[in-house]
């Protein structure tokens, strides 16, 4: 009986030891990412003037660099990178479809069009004001693609959802341009349509991290009934789930994570596609696992894409979107290919 304790204990031992080390380097790899990042750039920074900057009071011209610049910008891209790729899982968890993406299903292209709006009427809009309207244009982004992809009776095909997307995308984008052309805000919408952290500041940062933090924590909350509503909408009204409340409640987790995101980093695709891939092959189909795993990983990679285009032309920078897309897009055709709409 002793040794089949062992025998029992050991087994465990080792099915959890890879679930443990598969953390751990996610962890170390997030990280990783968040050293180099604040390491390398245009300007010439040590791990030592990182290490001063954040854990002492010294100054010095680098570390002020580090502090007021590099810092919040990273920090900037940790965060947008983990409320992208939760707001994808959920998505397509949410939809059963494979190619959901916020950038795909219109709540980016809305937060833009909302954005230009507002900074054509109300031209002296604080941040504060910008978000709350990036969340609504992200709502109305998405609730016109979900409202014409259901338009027919039946169940929602996934090449009806990336359809309606797609135009709906393209309709609030060409409204978000035509109103910066009009009204000549262009200048000020530059930095929500290129994309990117540039000039992120600390009083962003305070707006937007407890909203991002509110989202993914309501998102984990949510996963157990995420997991069962994604297996089949019948099992989960059949196991007393209440599917139109869960639902809703999940899409105002994705409009608050994809408004603030937009918010602060401008319109950035692909992640919310290619990151809960990623996941799902690593943590399996189970959403408590997933949606925190998402958040390790999409940090990472925000960090890594915004580190390539501060570094491939230095000192001039790539806009973090063309980074991203280099990588998405062929994801986004590979996943096409194996017949998933």
């Amino acid at each position: 009986m002793k040794e089949e304790k062992r025998n029992k204990m050991s087994e465990n031992h080792t099915k959890r030891f890879p679930g443990f080390f598969k953390w751990l380097l996610l962890l170390l790899f997030t990280l990783g990412m968040f050293v180099v990042a604040m390491t390398f750039g245009a300007a010439d920074i040590s791990i030592h003037d990182v290490y001063t900057a954040i854990f002492t009071q010294e100054s010095s011209k680098n570390i002020a660099i580090i502090r007021e610049i590099r810092l919040p910008r990273e920090i900037a891209a940790l965060i947008v990178g983990a409320a992208l790729a939760v707001a994808g899982a959920i998505m397509q968890g949410m939809t059963r479809n494979p190619l959901a993406d916020p950038g795909l299903f219109g709540l980016s292209a809305g937060a833009s069009a909302a954005l230009a709006l507002t900074l054509a009427i109300y031209t002296h809009a604080n941040y504060f004001i910008l978000m709350l309207v990036s969340f609504v244009g992200a709502g109305i982004g998405g609730a016109l693609v979900f409202a014409i992809a259901s338009a027919k009776r039946g169940k929602i095909a996934p090449l009806q959802l990336v359809l309606a997307g797609a135009a709906v995308s393209a309709f609030l984008f060409a409204i978000a341009e035509g109103t910066g052309l009009y009204f000549k805000v262009t200048r000020q919408m530059t930095s929500w349509t290129a994309g990117g952290m540039v000039g992120t500041t600390w009083g962003q940062l305070r707006v937007v991290i407890p909203v991002i933090f509110i989202g993914i924590l309501c998102a984990i909350l949510l996963s157990r009934q995420l997991t069962i509503l994604s297996l089949d909408e019948a099992v989960a009204a059949g196991l007393g789930q209440k599917t139109t409340l869960v639902k809703i409640c999940l899409f105002i987790v994705i409009t608050l994570l994809v408004g603030a995101s937009v918010a602060l980093a401008g319109n950035i695709t692909f992640v919310g596609l290619l990151i809960p891939h990623i996941a799902r092959r690593i943590a399996g189909s189970d959403y408590r696992v997933l949606i925190p795993m998402s958040v390790l990983i999409g940090g990472g990679f925000m960090l890594l894409a915004d580190t390539i285009g501060r570094t491939i032309h230095a000192p001039f920078e790539t806009s973090v979107p063309v980074i991203v897309a280099i990588i998405g897009l062929p994801f986004f055709l590979m996943i096409v290919r194996k017949g998933v709409v």
